[in-house]
C-alpha cells in the first residue's frame, strides 16, 4: 500500500484549521517556487543560509540558527524544515510547539513524498513521515490533530515500505503487535521488527528477540531470540534503554546453557557477515 497524493494531502490538511486560513496553503497542493532572495536577508543563497543555520546551531546561537533555517526552509530545503521541526518538537532553542513542528514535517512530506528512496534526502523525508505518524498516534492538544491510529499506520507504512526506514518499520510493527490502527497480527509485527532489526534498530532487535524466545506469533527459537537480545543490549544505553537490558537479563536467566552457547555462535556469525 502506497499513499497516493490525494490521500497524503488529506492527512496533512487536518492541521490547516488550527493554523488559520493564512497558513492553510502550507498543506494544499504544490507549493510556489522559491522566492527571490531579499538583500536584507544577508545570505548569498538558500544553500548559504542552510550552512549558516547549521553552523550557528552547532555554535550555540540558536536564535540566529532559526532565522537562517527559516530562510532556507522557505526556499524549499527539506533539511532546514526538518531541523526546525525537531527544534520545535523538542523545545530546543525555541519554545516547544508541536503544531509548528507538525507544520514543518508536513511541508517536507507534501513537497517530497515521491523522493527516490536512494536519494540523499530520503532519510530526512522518511523521518518526517515517521514524525507525522507519531503525532497522529498521540494527537496534539488544543488542535485539530487528533488521535488517529489508522492515519498513523498509513504514514508509518509508507515510510517503512517505500523508504525502508527502520524507525518506521519498528513503529509499524508495534501497531501490529498491539492492534492499534491495524488488525492485531503478531506475524506481521515480527516481520516488520525483523526488517528493522537487520538494520541495527535496538528496540526492534529486543522485541523480535522476545517474540522468538516466547514463540509469540512465530515458531519458538530461544537461541536465535537470545542472539537478537544480545545485539540489542550491546547497542542500548543502560539508562535510556533500561527496558532492553531488563528484557535481555530475563531471557538470559531462563535460557539453558545450550541455548546460550548457540546464541553466542549465532551472534558471532551475524557480526562476521557485517564486517
Amino acid at each position: 500500500m502506497r499513499i497516493c497524493r490525494p490521500l497524503l494531502l488529506s492527512l496533512l490538511c487536518l492541521a490547516a484549521a488550527a493554523a488559520g486560513p493564512a497558513r492553510a496553503s502550507d498543506f494544499m497542493g504544490p507549493r510556489p517556487g522559491p522566492r527571490a532572495a531579499a538583500p536584507q536577508d544577508g545570505y548569498a543563497s538558500a544553500k548559504d543560509a542552510l550552512r549558516s543555520g547549521v553552523r550557528n546551531y552547532n555554535a550555540g546561537d540558536k536564535i540566529a540558527a532559526v532565522k537562517a533555517l527559516e530562510y532556507a526552509a522557505d526556499q524549499g530545503y527539506a533539511l532546514a524544515s526538518w531541523k526546525l521541526g525537531r527544534m520545535y518538537a523538542e523545545g530546543d532553542g525555541v519554545p516547544r510547539d508541536d503544531l509548528k513542528a507538525f507544520e514543518y514535517f508536513s511541508r517536507i512530506a507534501d513537497e517530497n513524498a515521491d523522493e527516490a528512496p536512494d536519494s540523499p534526502r530520503a532519510g530526512v523525508v522518511a523521518s518526517a513521515f515517521v514524525a507525522l505518524g507519531t503525532y497522529f498516534l498521540e494527537g496534539i492538544k488544543n488542535s485539530s490533530v487528533v488521535v488517529n491510529p489508522e492515519k498513523a499506520a498509513e504514514l508509518y507504512f509508507y515510510a517503512a515500505s517505500y523508504f525502508g526506514d527502520p524507525n518506521a518499520q519498528y513503529s509499524l510493527a508495534q501497531l501490529y503487535l498491539n492492534g492499534s490502527g491495524v488488525d492485531r497480527d503478531e506475524r506481521q509485527a515480527a516481520r516488520w521488527f525483523n526488517l528493522a532489526a537487520e538494520k541495527g534498530h535496538a528496540g526492534a532487535q529486543a522485541l523480535l528477540g522476545r517474540m522468538l524466545v516466547n514463540g509469540q506469533g512465530v515458531p519458538r527459537e530461544r537461541a536465535r531470540g537470545l542472539m537478537w537480545l544480545m545485539l540489542a543490549k550491546e547497542a542500548a544505553d543502560p539508562k535510556r534503554d533500561a527496558w532492553i537490558w531488563a528484557m535481555h537479563a530475563e531471557a538470559l536467566e531462563s535460557a539453558s546453557e545450550t541455548d546460550r552457547r548457540t546464541a553466542t555462535a549465532f551472534l558471532e556469525r551475524h557480526q562476521a557477515k557485517r564486517r
